[in-house]
């Protein structure tokens, strides 16, 4: 099965994130058709990618895979959980990762679905190889930026649990904009108690300005922010 012709000397932009060892990007395909699995890892690699493929959304997960840097090619009709089974099952996990579907059995209820959870494209066999190969690096990209994302959560969150507790509830009342006066006020110390702990938040947190600190808070999860779920 062809996903289009010709496709054997294409090759990705040499800007884009390319595959290797270490944590190089993997592009995760799964389809129950042997011979569209193998048309689809032919493309990636010949575009410089690194692919591996399942016949399953079941052996993709007894894989252990999902953590790899990458992006899913994915169909949406297969036996045992579907494609988009699989799709809301990794939103649940809260480890969303970057998905193309790639179907023959697409509609438009699918598709909206497909979109409205975060999918990067929704395509329908047979696909034009560069129209599937854009879509592959505006994933890779996706996950990247997720990643790289992530690493900046972390960080601020070690940095805050360095702080005490009357030293948070300063950085909570400057990130709202508050000045020192109506901080002293709130908390019933004096102003120069706030700027001693003003300092120390500014260095734990290694925030530069104001603008770091407020933009370091605004990376924590709600729930470290005092910010209840919608």
């Amino acid at each position: 099965m062809r996903i289009d012709q010709p496709f054997a000397h294409r090759s990705a932009p040499l800007s884009q994130p390319r595959t290797g060892e270490g944590g190089q990007p993997l592009v995760l395909i799964v389809d129950d058709d042997a011979s569209m699995r193998e048309a689809l890892a032919e493309l990636i690699l010949s575009a410089g990618f690194q692919p591996v493929d399942f016949a399953s959304t079941r052996e993709l997960l007894e894989a252990d895979i999902l953590d790899s840097p990458g992006c899913l090619i994915l169909d949406v009709r297969m036996p045992g959980a579907s494609g988009l089974d699989l799709q809301q099952q990794l939103a649940r996990s809260g480890k969303p990762k970057p998905i193309i579907f790639l179907t023959g059995h697409g509609d438009i209820p699918m598709t909206v679905q497909a979109m409205k959870a975060g999918a990067v494209d929704f395509l329908t066999k047979p696909v034009r190889d560069q129209t599937l190969l854009d879509a592959v690096i505006a994933g890779i990209a996706m996950d990247a930026a997720r990643r790289a994302e992530a690493v900046v959560v972390k960080r601020n969150v070690d940095r805050l649990e360095t702080l005490t507790p009357r030293e948070r509830e300063v950085l909570q009342q400057v990130a709202r904009g508050r000045l020192n006066k109506q901080i002293a006020y709130d908390l019933g110390i004096s102003e120069v108690t706030v700027k001693l702990h003003r300092s120390n938040v500014m260095r734990k947190m290694q925030a530069a300005s104001i603008g770091d600190l407020i933009r370091a808070w605004e990376t924590l999860p709600g729930e470290m922010r005092g910010v209840e779920a919608s």
